[in-house]
């Protein structure tokens, strides 16, 4: 039979709300009493009735997210962390992939699936402003979280890390490095309030104030985010006669791209060409050269996502909405520093 929050009460010798209290977590319990609590749980291996306790408050206990690319590393070790950060309120996570296709990314905007889940994580690639405007009628039942560098000015909750300062702070070490023909791999033709262009923004600010040269030949294009793509640009970049001494990548993948076609072209890791990525996934640890990169805090950019959105659902959250950033570091390895 299925152990309930009376067996529990009696079991502990306290009153069925004191268990209801330790259960939800509320913070008004003395440290004693939940410990006796919680031990009366784990001898009788009493399990919450989740569902119930959501529809009692006419949720489902679901939220989504919806990422560009499940098979991009970094999204998936980001969807992970949000998995772990609504397990800690008693949330389950539905994943959805969006491919970065606009259409797509709209079509989850708009609620689609607006009748199985309370709240919408979503980390955009091509979604505009102007996309947004038909969410009216759903948003106050389905509120919505923004993930990732796009900037929108919107009436939503955004959670990113500041793309320029983090570029800034990757073209710094190499030119402490000793390195003065820092090449970008990673531009794009987009709109200038994507990530692509704002890490842009941030090499052209740091390579100026170094008074050190960046002109458009050390600025490599690149077609998506992926290995293939930094390979591509890195090839063409050397077959039209430049030959930078430092790449900063504009993720990671794109990055271990570039490191194989100068690894295939003779050049060597980081004495001839120093290299950063972004994203800090953990293939990078584990490559013939490891990876320096920026790394965003992945765990706060989590919780930070869930929060606000458990916010919404509570009624709680500033009408117009908020930007918050996430920290970001640089985690410094062989390919700058080389082997010690």
């Amino acid at each position: 039979m299925r152990v309930s929050l009376k067996d529990v009460a009696e079991r502990a010798g306290v009153s069925i709300k004191t268990v209801s209290n330790v259960v939800n977590k509320y913070q008004h319990v003395t440290p004693a009493m939940r410990a006796r609590v919680q031990q009366a749980i784990d001898e009788l291996g009493y399990r919450p009735n989740l569902a119930a306790r959501h529809l009692r408050k006419g949720r489902t206990g679901i939220i989504a997210l919806a990422v560009p690319e499940l098979g991009n590393p970094y999204f998936a070790e980001l969807a992970g962390a949000v998995i772990d950060a609504a397990a800690e309120h008693d949330f389950t996570v539905l994943l959805d992939h969006t491919r970065g296709e606009r259409e797509r990314e709209v079509l989850v905007s708009q609620g689609f699936r607006a009748r199985v889940i309370d709240g919408l994580i979503l980390s955009p690639l091509e979604l505009e402003a102007e996309d947004l405007e038909g969410r009216d009628g759903i948003d106050a039942d389905v509120p919505l979280v923004l993930l990732g560098e796009r900037e929108y000015d919107l009436p939503y909750d955004h959670i990113a890390i500041d793309n320029v300062a983090a570029a800034r702070v990757a073209v710094r070490h190499l030119i402490s490095r000793g390195r003065g023909s820092i090449a970008y791999l990673g531009a794009r033709t987009d709109s200038a309030n994507r990530p692509a262009h704002l890490r842009l923004k941030g090499w052209r600010a740091e390579l100026a104030e170094a008074g050190l040269p960046a002109p458009e030949s050390l600025v490599g294009p690149v077609g998506g985010w992926n290995r293939d793509d930094g390979a591509q640009a890195m090839a063409r970049m050397l077959d039209s006669g430049v030959r930078p001494d430092a790449v900063f990548a504009y993720n990671d993948l794109v990055a271990i791209g570039a490191m194989r076609v100068l690894h295939e072209r003779g050049l060597r890791v980081p004495w001839d060409v120093a290299v950063v990525g972004f994203d800090d996934i953990a293939e990078g640890q584990f490559g013939a050269v490891t990876l320096t990169t920026i790394a965003p805090d992945k765990l706060a950019i989590a919780r930070l996502a869930v929060a606000s959105l458990l916010r919404r659902l509570g009624g709680g959250g500033e009408p117009g909405g908020r930007t918050l950033t996430a920290e970001f570091r640089l985690v410094e390895r062989e390919s700058t520093l080389g082997r010690r």
